[in-house]
This record gives C-alpha cells, structure tokens and sequence, in this order.
C-alpha cells in the first residue's frame, strides 16, 4: 500500500500566461505558494474475494471489473498505460482532500501529481525526480487528456514552497525559491481566503479566452505580467501593503479575460471584503467560483476574520514547503 500527500496552491500573480498558448509565444512567469492543505491518494492491491477487480473511492465510488470501465478520466487513462502491469492485478483507489475539488486551487492537477507519483512508487522501486513527475502531470493533463488548462498547478504541486516559476518559449521551465521561511511567514499573514459557496470546472472557464491570448487579450496577459514584475520588486523590498494594491488592479485585468471569470455573486464578496479593510484580492483559478484570496493590513485583520467567520467558509493562509511526497509505503511482501 502507498499513500502520498500533495498540496494546494495559490497562485498570487501571473496567471494566464501559464498556458503554453501563450507561453510558447512570449514566454511568462508567476509568483505562487503551496499551502498547508493537501489531497492524499492510497493505492494498495485489491485480493480477489470480491466480485469487482477495482475499486475507485473519490466523491462517488466505482467498482469494475476493468480498468476499461472506470468513469474516471484520469484514473483510467493512467491505468491504460500500466495496463500490463495490472493484468492479474487489481486495485483499489482512494481520493481525500481538504478542501472541495473545482475551487480554484489547482486541485484537479493537484490530484493528478499526487495520484501519478502514487503510482510511480508502487510499482517502481526507484523514486521519480520533481522534474520529472512534472513534466509527466503536464503531458497527462495537456496532451492526453487534452485539456485547456496551464501549467503552473502541476508544477506548484510537485515542487512545493514559495515560488517564481518561469515558463519560456521552447516549453521548459524554471523554478525559483523566492521568499525564505521566515519573509513567507510574515508576508502570508496579510492572507485570507473565503469560499465562494460554489465550484466550477477550470477548462470551461479558461475555454472561453485561451485561443484569444495571442490576440484581443494579449494587452491583458502583458499588463498582468507588468504588475508581477512590480510584485517581485515589492517583494524584495518588503514592502507587502503595496503588494495589496497590485491584487486589485490583477483582479479588474483578469476579470476582462471573459464575462464568465466574475458573476454577480463573486463581485459582491468581492466588495463587501474591500468595505472590511481588506486592500485587495482576486478569485483563484481561472473563474468562475472557488476561493476569493484577499490581502488585510494588519489592523483589519481580526474584524475581517470576526465577520466573514459568520458568514462564509475563512481560512488563513498558512503556506506548505514540501511539494508531493509518499508518507506511507508498505511493500508487498
């Protein structure tokens, strides 16, 4: 049996130009951090006294007996390329996160790190690099699964930590570690994330500009890559209630992308936590729904926290350093 733990991410500034669409066109780069919430995959080896061959346990639970007949995309398609390893093999699965799916914290590729490194570790004795278990997320979600989302979440997820990654031209990328241990503990407390009471499906959010980047939303994608240039200089300088200041103006950008990204409901949470002192925020993800990340100078803190505790699902934001890792492994003997 293995286990493994991945965590979510928050992604601060440079979205949109994660997607290879643009990319691989002008380059691009964000600045993001893993958080102390996680998803934890369980693989072990399903014995044959049930009637079933796998068993798949995630918000709904599947019992087949072929990995063929599996409903989950990525489940199944990973299985298909381990199709001769699990011949006389079954399996059974199991999803748990701390946070709901579709909420704009990278969780679908969030899953996929975790569950491809879980099924790294059973059935190979040697350990993936970060590297590369990236790049496979990336391939799987991009160009097996076929799916119109970026690249950061893979990347975030596997690696961990505080980070500027960099994406350039020729598809390679760059990880930067960019605030120590103690710079990201003072600077993350100036963060609260609320939920927004609803999810969405991130590639049905992103479908409705992603062919436009290089095009009518280009001056979007530059001017949101002017304010993380701005951010990585404030950073440096520690200078975090600007930092506040640049999320609002990264919100009104990214909400031109598409008349889907924001909606009524989502522009009123917005508001109401601007009227409760906080300076600035953005929706994570690519729209929709999800979480809402706001920026809170310190005096407003506690009355911010006090207020939306009543009314809506608040967390701090407490970051992670580790990226995924297998915390339980028990060989067959």
């Amino acid at each position: 049996m293995i286990i493994t733990k991945t965590p979510y991410r928050v992604s601060f500034f440079g979205g949109g130009s994660d997607y290879p669409q643009w990319y691989r066109n002008n380059g691009g780069e964000v600045i993001s951090t893993t958080i102390n919430k996680y998803v934890y995959i369980s693989i072990r080896e399903l014995n044959n006294f049930f009637f079933h061959k796998h068993r798949i346990s995630y918000s709904q639970i599947e019992e087949v007996t072929s990995y063929k007949q599996i409903r989950h995309n990525v489940v199944r398609n990973a299985l298909l390329d381990k199709k001769e390893l699990i011949k006389e093999m079954g399996l059974e699965i199991h999803y748990d996160g701390d946070l709901p799916a579709r909420s704009g914290m990278g969780s679908s590729s969030t899953f996929l790190v975790g569950f491809l490194k879980a099924l790294d570790g059973f059935f190979n004795s040697k350990k993936i690099s970060k590297k590369n278990l990236a790049i496979e997320s990336l391939n799987f979600e991009q160009n097996i699964l076929k799916e119109n989302v970026g690249s950061q979440d893979q990347i975030a997820a596997t690696y961990g930590g505080f980070n500027n990654i960099i994406f350039k031209k020729n598809g390679h990328f760059e990880v930067k570690n960019f605030l120590n241990e103690k710079e990201k503990k003072i600077f993350c407390k100036n963060f609260f994330l609320i939920f927004t009471g609803f999810t969405r499906t991130a590639h049905e959010v992103s479908n409705s500009y992603i062919m436009k980047l290089n095009n009518e939303k280009k001056e979007n994608i530059a001017f949101s890559l002017e304010l993380l240039n701005k951010a990585k200089a404030y950073l440096k300088k520690k200078d975090y209630i600007s930092i506040g200041n640049l999320l609002h103006k990264s919100w009104i950008e990214k909400k031109k992308l598409s008349n889907i990204v924001s909606n009524n409901t989502i522009d009123d949470l917005y508001e109401l936590g601007i009227k409760r002192g906080a300076l600035g925020g953005k929706l994570l993800g690519a729209g929709g729904g999800g979480f809402l990340l706001f920026f809170v100078p310190q005096k407003k803190r506690k009355d911010f926290y006090e207020f939306f505790r009543k009314k809506n699902l608040i967390l701090p934001l407490e970051t992670s350093s580790s990226g995924s890792e297998i915390i339980y492994h028990e060989k067959k003997s």
